[in-house]
């Protein structure tokens, strides 16, 4: 009797679970829908407001789907990958009917070289994950942090700042906290704060040193090809690695700080015997790790001298492609698991961009734009926070393709500024977004072990938010100069 009613409770509690979860995602489901239909009317409503009586068909339609675009990412009514893809169909759908208009270009955004470059970084960073050379990295590492808490602090946020530049900001931080969980584990440690924010901070920074470290740089990438201009991977790495350096260092310098790890010791033998990241681990699986090796080191040496041998880095991104799948480090399965999502959403913000400037809307709001007087630093100041603000509420990818057609226009009214200084400027600066858990997915990563709570954030998210956007523009403006 009594067993029977146990299992009746269980029942009951089962079934009142699965119910509640129905009816949930039901809301859910019907929130999204009234959302998406809401920001359809609305954005109908801001193209009668904006529209010119000059304007025909092909722009009112390119006008419509910027304002549904930006509403679908701020409300989330459906994932943003999805939005990228929404951009593309209703583009070739409203321009086919255009009979003299040719739509195929809107499509070819998924065969831009941004996306190539994207697309072989992310082979080279499930390679080094297959192989787990990024494991080795930190196995070499590990024993010469020393035993000083600011020193190993200091050390983990390097790593992973560097692994950023060439892997997905996530999977490095969920990489580097893996290996950090024998201290996570521990019951009380002073350094399991700061490694949790300094490893999800510095995974955000370290993006900003490559174009493929991030989405916002291939974003800022593509706005600057759209406006005729070039910059090469090297150029990128002149303007993002010092930035990553530096901002990583005043990271690690804030947490130190806060924390009070001055002069505090931490004995890291435990973390190298608990993870097994000797060398003798490492064994077993040489000669893929010698293969990634090779493979990553040729990919970057001619990524950085693409100016000089003629090779462009978008045929250069097929080198990890090609090898790494024909030699058995990457199969099938692996493929499937990349973030094709991100490729989703960056080519439907190419396709965007390449419309509103085709169709003459840029020049239009230029003409409107020429009355005002306002200093450039005013501008770039203004652009680069409002990237930091909206990044801290929504994807920082969605962010910069929002702001940056408006920033550039805006720019483009001003004589005598490089266009490639705002794309840059807004671009990086979408990763100093670190105030919220859900500013970042490093940030939910590390909020996701459950030892820090989310004011925890806010005071290193508010200092690097205000402070970030001011060293880039700095930074930025004196590469310009120098050169």
């Amino acid at each position: 009797m009594l067993c029977f009613t146990i299992n009746t409770m269980s029942d009951s509690r089962y079934y009142s679970s699965k119910q509640y979860l129905r009816i949930r995602n039901k809301v859910q489901r019907q929130q999204k829908t009234i959302m998406f239909l809401l920001s359809a009317l609305v954005s109908l409503g801001l193209v009668m407001l904006t529209k010119d009586q000059s304007f025909n068909p092909t722009q009112n339609y390119v006008l419509f789907i910027l304002f549904f675009a930006i509403g679908l990412w701020v409300t989330e009514a459906i994932p943003p990958f999805a939005v990228g893809i929404l951009i593309i169909g209703f583009l070739v759908f409203t321009m086919g009917q255009i009979g003299n208009m040719d739509v195929q270009r809107y499509v070819h955004t998924w065969s831009d070289g941004v996306i190539w470059l994207f697309l072989g970084g992310f082979f080279l960073a499930e390679g080094m994950k297959k192989s787990k050379l990024d494991n080795q990295l930190l196995g070499f590492t590990i024993p010469r942090l020393g035993n000083k808490m600011p020193g190993i602090l200091l050390g983990f946020m390097m790593i992973t700042a560097v692994l950023s530049m060439f892997m997905s900001n996530t999977a490095t931080t969920v990489m580097v906290l893996a290996t950090l969980s024998p201290i996570f584990a521990l019951s009380d440690t002073t350094l399991q704060k700061p490694l949790l924010l300094g490893v999800a901070g510095a995974a955000s920074f370290g993006g900003m040193g490559t174009i493929i470290g991030s989405a916002p740089n291939a974003i800022a990438v593509g706005a600057i090809e759209s406006m005729g201009h070039k910059i090469s991977f090297v150029e990128w790495m002149i303007y993002g690695i010092p930035i990553a350096i530096i901002l990583t260092t005043l990271f690690w310098w804030i947490l130190v700080k806060k924390y009070q790890l001055e002069d505090k010791s931490f004995d890291l033998k435990v973390l190298i015997k608990e993870q097994n990241l000797d060398d003798e681990s490492y064994t077993e699986e040489k000669a893929k790790k010698r293969i990634v090796l090779l493979v990553f080191l040729t990919t970057l040496l001619l990524w950085l001298t693409s100016e000089w041998t003629g090779i462009p880095v978008a045929a250069v991104s097929g080198i990890p492609i090609v090898f790494l799948t024909m030699l058995g480090i990457i199969d099938a399965d692996d493929v499937r698991t990349l973030p094709w999502d991100t490729l989703m959403l960056v080519a439907g913000g190419l396709a965007l961009g390449l419309a509103v400037q085709e169709q003459g809307l840029v020049d239009y709001y230029i003409q409107k734009l020429r009355g005002f007087e306002i200093q450039p630093i005013s501008v770039f100041l203004m652009f680069g926070m409002l990237s930091v603000v909206i990044s801290n509420f929504m994807s920082n990818t969605a962010a910069v393709s929002i702001i940056l057609p408006v920033a550039v226009t805006f720019v483009a009214t001003l004589s005598g500024i490089n266009p490639v200084i705002t794309p840059v400027i807004v671009g990086m600066a979408a990763s100093c977004a670190l105030a919220l858990p859900v500013s970042t997915p490093p940030n939910a990563v590390a909020y996701s072990y459950g030892k820090v709570e989310q004011k925890e954030f806010l005071y290193g998210g508010l200092v690097m938010g205000f402070t970030g956007p001011l060293i880039i523009i700095f930074w930025v403006l004196l590469v310009q100069w120098l050169a």
